[in-house]
């Protein structure tokens, strides 16, 4: 048994938190304040008690409200730029996992350079040292999706190159995480259902990855369970305080997994997807791919005891075989209304699969190694052909 865990931030959690901000030391004086383009934090009236919070402390806010469903390059160097303009010395980025990864590489970028992707190690990215320390980051989490308050990850598209790519680095991980579930009260049905099953699968594939260890398979398997026990009544009551507390802790478990363990081609092969269609979330491709990417990894054995717990974990006590574990998970679907989501309906068409595939397999070739069976080129076109509607 080995495994190191390394999970730096102080993490608050609980209904009601926001207010432990106000009396927590602060990494400066001035902060760039990250939220999504969609203004939903402003909507909800999180940003103004988040703005009026920190100036409460003294703090001056900078706010930059730019950031879309998928973060792209140009927007975090122009945030970067913002940044340094401002001479802000801290970041807080308040909202789901966009815009917490987007303030990472935010926060990476400032101080150490015009252009984020110079210091992406995979891809076309240059792989540049990075010299200085990233700017200091506060997360508040705005929605159940990611797990980025507890993981040092950040996932951002290069138009230009249509790839999406995780990088990882320590300076990532944020110095204060703030997981109040009453800010997620307002968060729409399918983007509930959207969020929650990536938080999930960030579980089941860090579980099947060949990088499992009995720490991570301890806080994966708890972060199934809490999230097929209250997604389904988050998805159906957004104002379930006891559901979103539910898959607020299942989130945050699952970014903390992530440190432990690490996604599977799953991830690679999904964010192919969203690169090529910016519109389409996340925990949508995600859904789209999972029957078909499952039944192929037990079709090939690749952890069969793995899949029987899983599909214990998310309500199928009696499971004797691992395919019960896509039935399992196709019921939970069933149960959020994402069952029948369409890969055409965002534009992708057969015709992409081969392209998709390698764009998966070059730009996110780091996850591909952790699967427990190598994927061929065409296992995972088959993949792209059996999700397709």
């Amino acid at each position: 048994m080995q495994f190191e865990f390394y999970v730096p931030s102080r993490i608050i959690f609980g209904e009601g938190s926001l207010a432990e901000l106000g009396k927590r030391e602060l990494p400066g004086k001035k902060a760039l304040l990250v939220t999504s383009s969609g203004s939903s934090a402003k909507k909800s009236g999180a940003f103004d008690k988040v703005f009026g919070i920190l100036s409460g402390k003294g703090v001056e806010v900078v706010s930059f409200c730019k950031i879309g469903a998928n973060p792209d390059l140009d927007t975090v160097n122009e945030g970067a730029r913002c940044a340094r303009e401002n001479c802000c010395d801290f970041v807080v980025a308040l909202g789901g996992g966009s815009v917490m990864d987007a303030s990472k590489a935010i926060a990476l970028a400032a101080p150490n350079g015009e252009n984020y992707w110079d210091f992406v190690a995979a891809g076309t990215g240059g792989g540049k040292p990075i010299k200085s320390k990233p700017l200091p980051l506060v997360a508040i989490t705005t929605t159940a999706g990611t797990g980025s308050e507890a993981d040092a990850t950040a996932v951002v598209t290069n138009p230009a190159t249509n790839e999406k790519i995780g990088f990882v680095h320590p300076g990532m991980f944020p110095v204060l995480s703030v997981v109040d579930s009453s800010l997620t009260l307002g968060v729409p049905p399918q983007l509930t259902a959207f969020q929650g099953f990536d938080a999930l699968f960030h579980a089941t594939e860090c579980y099947v990855s060949n990088k499992a260890n009995k720490m991570s398979d301890m806080l994966a398997l708890t972060s199934m369970e809490y999230a097929s026990k209250y997604l389904a009544r988050a998805v159906s009551d957004g104002s379930d305080a006891e559901a979103r507390d539910g898959m607020s802790f299942a989130n945050m478990l699952s970014g903390m997994v992530m440190t432990l363990s690490g996604c599977t081609s799953k991830h690679g092969m999904e964010h192919a997807m969203s690169a090529h269609s910016p519109k389409l979330a996340h925990g949508a491709g995600l859904i789209m791919l999972a029957p078909a990417y499952y039944e192929h990894m037990i079709s090939v054995h690749a952890c069969d005891e793995r899949f029987i717990k899983m599909a214990r974990a998310i309500g199928a006590e009696n499971a004797g075989e691992p395919a019960d574990f896509v039935e399992a998970l196709k019921k939970l679907m069933q149960k959020c209304g994402v069952s029948n989501l369409k890969m055409s309906d965002y534009g992708i068409s057969p015709e992409d699969f081969s392209t998709l595939a390698k764009n998966a397999m070059s730009s996110m070739k780091r996850v591909f190694l952790n699967d427990r069976v190598p994927m061929s080129v065409d296992d995972v076109i088959s993949i792209y052909q059996n999700s397709y509607k």
